[in-house]
């Protein structure tokens, strides 16, 4: 009964949204899936025992070049999306999720990808009593990313259109609390779409941007902060700083490459070698190293709207204890405000094993 419930909700707040609004169409659409969660991590072997089903909501509003970005990225639409996931599973038992999302299309507007960041709550976490077998998800909140490839059919008849593929739904909450071993989905869906206004035709506008863009290199200072935990369950979570600085270049209107360096202070770090030293004495862990690290960078920012992309690749070149490795990524968004300053909420790793969900403010001079 509460899953009919939030269905009716999110259609009933959406018709009244779309109602409101005229001169951009919106639209709304449902997608039914059925798929599998990859065995990504051996560990999470035992919860995998069904493939799980469940639905995706969407919300969508539809660009035509009134801001410069809009044609800049083939017109694509923004919105937001809800999914209830039945894991299928009695340790891990559902899922449900809410995202922010970008639509992006090719191929004539027949492809569309979507890509979406948002938050999950899980109804059976992790339990060290009556649940210790969910070492998948360790709190009831989770970060969860979707990525969709449909085709995608609008307005086939009076507003109502189709559109199947294939969708990707990531669910970890970034050792903010242990176990994280995290889980993705791997589903196939179908589903139909309704267009609003659909007998209003709008043109989309030409990009009358000049072709050639340059802009000095501008210099960057973040500082990120959070709170993590180490892997071994129950030791706690305690808060890291995180101090960046780095120059970036745009290379045009969408993209820029960046070089910097990270200065990293993780007090879990600091826990977990204090916790070897004196409970494994065969790790040869002294309890004195230095839990400090210093990291280089190389990275990509992708320029949409007031909201950027970024990716980066570290290397540790201060190191003093090995944890998960000497090479580090990075991957996140950013909101500027003005031209100068910006938020970001970026996720660090080690490969696909997350280390903390950063949350940060910086300048860009």
């Amino acid at each position: 009964m509460k899953q009919q419930l939030s269905v009716v909700f999110f259609l009933l707040t959406f018709t009244f949204v779309c109602s409101q609004e005229k001169k951009s169409p919106f639209s709304i659409e449902a997608n039914y899936f059925y798929g599998t969660i990859l065995e990504h991590n051996p560990d999470i072997s035992h919860l995998i025992t069904d493939h799980p089903t469940g639905f995706i909501l969407g919300f969508n509003k539809k660009t035509y070049g009134l801001s410069a970005w809009e044609s800049r990225y083939n017109y694509p639409d923004w919105g937001f999306s809800y999914i209830y996931q039945d894991m299928k599973n009695r340790h891990l038992g559902e899922n449900h999720s809410v995202y922010a999302n970008f639509s992006f299309y090719f191929l004539k507007r027949n492809l569309m990808l979507k890509v979406g960041q948002g938050i999950a709550y899980t109804t059976k976490p992790y339990n060290k009593y009556n649940n210790y077998q969910n070492n998948a998800y360790g709190s009831d909140l989770l970060s969860s990313t979707f990525v969709q490839l449909n085709y995608k059919k609008e307005n086939i008849i009076e507003g109502l259109g189709i559109q199947a593929g294939i969708s990707l739904i990531h669910y970890s909450n970034a050792n903010v609390k242990a176990p994280n071993t995290s889980t993705n989905t791997f589903a196939f869906n179908i589903g139909a779409n309704y267009l609003f206004d659909h007998d209003e035709k709008i043109e989309y506008i030409p990009s009358n941007e000049a072709k050639k863009f340059t802009e000095r290199i501008k210099y960057n200072v973040a500082l990120r902060g959070g709170v993590n935990e180490s892997d071994i369950n129950d030791m706690g979570q305690f808060p890291f700083v995180v101090i960046s600085a780095y120059a970036d270049k745009r290379l045009n209107r969408k993209s820029a490459v960046q070089l910097g360096a990270d200065v990293f202070l993780s007090e879990f770090l600091k826990e977990l070698i204090y916790y070897y030293s004196v409970a494994f004495p065969e790790f040869d862990v002294t309890g004195r190293e230095d839990w400090k690290r210093i990291g280089v960078f190389v990275g990509h920012e992708l320029f949409v709207n007031k909201m950027s992309i970024i990716t980066q690749l570290g290397y540790y070149v201060y190191y003093p204890y090995d944890f998960e490795g000497q090479v580090y990524n990075r991957i996140g968004l950013k909101r500027y405000f003005g031209d100068t300053f910006f938020g970001a909420i970026t996720l660090k790793s080690h490969a696909a094993k997350a280390e903390a969900v950063e949350f940060g403010i910086g300048v860009r001079l």
